[in-house]
């Protein structure tokens, strides 16, 4: 970007009204004519991004249970690839949501998804205080949610 060209100017460059050189590519790129509708759809991809992390990570935490200490193949595959995928959605979520919205939103539902899959699939239970913590979790990420001029909406 830095490089001056003498004389001649590379193919594609002109010069705007300013003076400055600017791409031909540039130049002729359409800006969208209802961003807010384009960012709310690409905010709502974001989401179902987390969703899908949420729902990758619970999966393979519940797979890590019945791994016994990764000494079932099957089950430490599942844990392996779903953490893999849980990750990478994450990753991706992290472009426009916040980082401490993202991971209370991660954070408690994956608690409540795991706390659930443990309760339908291995038979846990959970006494009231610890149902209680988990509504109070909850509450805290809605709250975050409606309420925080941090959260992306």
């Amino acid at each position: 970007m830095g490089e001056r060209h003498r004389g001649r100017r590379p193919k594609g460059i002109k010069r705007t009204e300013s003076g400055r050189a600017k791409s031909a590519e540039k130049r002729t790129q359409a800006v969208p004519k209802y961003r807010h509708i384009v960012y709310a759809t690409w905010l709502g991809m974001n989401y179902l991004m987390l969703a899908t992390a949420i729902l990758a990570e619970a999966l393979a935490t519940t797979a890590m249970k019945q791994s016994e200490g990764f000494s079932r193949l099957p089950w430490t595959a599942v844990t392996v690839v779903g953490y893999c995928v849980a990750f990478y959605c994450l990753s991706l979520t992290l472009r426009t949501i916040p980082t401490g919205i993202a991971y209370a939103i991660w954070a408690g539902a994956g608690i409540v998804l795991i706390s659930t899959a443990a309760w339908i699939f291995q038979g846990q239970k959970l006494d009231t205080p610890a149902m209680i913590g988990i509504g109070l979790i909850v509450s805290g990420v809605v709250i975050m949610n409606a309420f925080s001029d941090s959260a992306a909406h």
